[in-house]
């Protein structure tokens, strides 16, 4: 098996991929690479910039070349310079940021550009009133508290232990420049259906798009749309998307403005649906394109030894993705962490269903009654805030503003079949209201209201997690759809693949492969298959990889080994398909 986690080679831009699938234009320019910054002290600039670091990789992790934490109180500045490739004084400079955890300030040439709060989130400047033909002087300000604070951060600790993780900040995502007419399409928006979808696009200035939808390289739909509006494109012979067939139709895009055209962009769509219905017997299961279908899935931390949040190349990315296939799972749940475009863009083209969880704005409850009661069977009220660690106010006000842009930045995807706005009660609030926001944002996908923990009888599953305890089933509902979205969390350590093998945690550890393997064997007859006919239509085994010295991963957190029998896994898997869509 090959090891993807090595030293990234001299001179190479990193992650060099185009990095926003759903809406690529040929001409664009990569500013990853090697940038000067400075750590200070509170937030004036320094005078000079010392160090080096490797950018998209954040100064936490060894690829960054630092390998040094941002702490609270402090800010990070980035500093390097940039020619605008086909510079015209008339066009629009854009400058994208995939994601800088937490909150920067952008400053071109000296003068503040603008800024961004949120660290999963891109963001775009508009830069064209700062540059000038010749070099630019591109500065960033950076600051985060990661869990001195209360947003959103997902696993990331200043102090990594457990199930807690080594924190991120700063740029994590690559950051690339566009030079466009000032009249250019800004976005494109789809919601399929199984014989058609809707389509808008918008863009700067209104104008007419052209749109253009292709299969297998021929045009069977398209419209002269205006901008701002929609429109459904009835398809001939539709081409459903699943993850047996992850089949994506091609789309072309034209803006015309002033009787020319000033804009083009390549986009994609799967055409497929998501829902929790009632089966024939009148058990609730989980549908797609409108049949019973059964989700098998690993929970996916997104973590790498190397470049912690950041994957260490493209090719690393989409290798989690095609294991878990080879495995014979169809579906991540991707916990407390939102991935680069480029992720989703793999599960999309590979098939791959996600869960996608938003990154957790706490960590565990503040008091044992809120970690111990769950596991009972007893679930609190999430409006008791000091509880869940929830009483400020702002903390939770932006929650729920990087939720919604969680879903405005990935209602595209046509891999992703379930939101999860909480886990295990982490800064849980309000879940029911959540759940309320995210089918208004987004009518077309299930939610997994609060996953595992406190449940608030909102959403479209009854969410179960179990480790120590026997699997049961829940009483039957009417509505929601019985999930097991966390179990197994069996551990086994090799010491080759850890830094810290005396500190290795695990929920059941095992001595060997034939033990691990026969603890999932066993697991999985004696516990999971049974309730196949008791409603079960989704699992999530923990975990995919190990992550630091969390060593219940069916691979080492470097990926160079699989720590179970593959043909076992891959078995119990097909069972779980015949049995759970029977």
């Amino acid at each position: 098996m090959q090891n993807l986690s090595t030293a990234f080679p001299v001179g190479k831009v990193p992650l060099n991929e185009y990095p926003r699938p759903q809406l690529a234009r040929a001409r664009w320019q990569n500013l990853n690479g090697l940038w000067s910054c400075a750590f200070a002290e509170g937030e004036a600039a320094p005078e000079e910039f010392p160090d080096t670091i490797l950018v998209p990789f954040a100064p936490e992790s060894p690829l960054s070349g630092l390998q040094k934490p941002l702490l609270p109180g402090q800010t990070l500045w980035y500093r390097r310079g940039f020619f605008v490739d086909g510079y015209v004084a008339g066009n629009h400079t854009l400058l994208h940021f995939g994601a800088v955890d937490y909150a920067c300030a952008v400053y071109i040439n000296g003068k503040r550009a603008g800024g961004h709060v949120g660290g999963y989130s891109p963001f775009t400047l508009n830069i064209t009133a700062f540059v000038h033909s010749g070099e630019n002087r591109l500065e960033l300000a950076v600051t985060d508290k990661t869990d001195a604070g209360g947003a959103p951060r997902g696993k990331q600790a200043l102090a990594p232990h457990g199930i807690w993780y080594t924190a991120v900040s700063g740029i994590w995502q690559t950051v690339w420049l566009e030079h466009l007419d000032p009249a250019h399409i800004t976005a494109v928006r789809y919601t399929p259906g199984l014989d058609r979808v809707k389509v808008s696009v918008e863009s700067t200035t209104p104008g007419d798009v052209q749109v253009e939808v292709l299969s297998y390289g021929r045009r069977v739909a398209g419209c002269i749309l205006p901008t701002g509006e929609s429109e459904e494109l009835i398809l001939p012979a539709p081409h459903l998307w699943s993850p047996e067939d992850p089949y994506l139709y091609t789309v072309r895009l034209r803006l015309i403005c002033y009787d020319h055209m000033t804009d083009e962009a390549e986009s994609y769509f799967g055409l497929r649906t998501f829902a929790v219905e009632q089966d024939p017997d009148g058990v609730p299961r989980f549908f797609l394109n409108g049949k019973p279908y059964f989700q098998k899935g690993l929970l996916d931390q997104g973590y790498w030894p190397d470049g912690l949040y950041t994957a260490p190349s493209d090719e690393a990315l989409r290798w989690d993705i095609e294991q878990a296939r080879a495995l014979g799972f169809n579906m991540l749940r991707k916990h407390v962490k939102i991935e680069p475009a480029r992720w989703y863009y793999h599960c999309d083209t590979l098939g791959m269903l996600v869960w996608q969880d938003m990154p957790s704005g706490a960590a565990y409850p503040g008091d044992l009654a809120a970690v111990v009661l769950p596991n009972l069977g007893i679930h609190l009220k999430d409006g008791l805030y000091p509880r869940f660690k929830r009483e400020d106010e702002e903390d939770r006000r932006q929650f729920l503003i990087e939720l919604q842009d969680m879903v405005h930045t990935l209602g595209n995807a046509a891999c992703i079949s379930t939101w999860v706005p909480f886990n295990e009660g982490w800064g849980q609030f309000d879940a029911a209201v959540a759940a309320a926001l995210l089918k208004k944002w987004d009518p077309t996908r299930p939610v997994d209201h609060a996953s595992g923990w406190h449940d608030q009888g909102a959403g479209d599953y009854k969410s179960v997690h179990k480790y120590y305890f026997k699997v049961r089933a829940p009483r039957r509902e009417e509505r929601r759809a019985f999930a097991l979205t966390e179990y197994g969390g069996f551990g086994r350590v090799l010491p080759e693949h850890v830094r810290e093998p005396e500190k290795c945690f695990g929920y059941r550890m095992q001595p060997d492969k034939a033990a691990l393997t026969d603890a999932y064997r066993r697991l999985h007859e004696e516990q999971i298959l049974p309730l196949l006919d008791k409603g079960l239509c989704v699992t999530v085994y923990t975990q995919l990889a190990d992550v630091e010295n969390e060593a219940n991963g069916i691979f080492t957190c470097d990926r160079a080994e699989c720590k179970l029998d593959e043909t076992v896994v891959r078995a119990i898997n097909k069972l779980l398909t015949l049995r759970g869509e029977e």
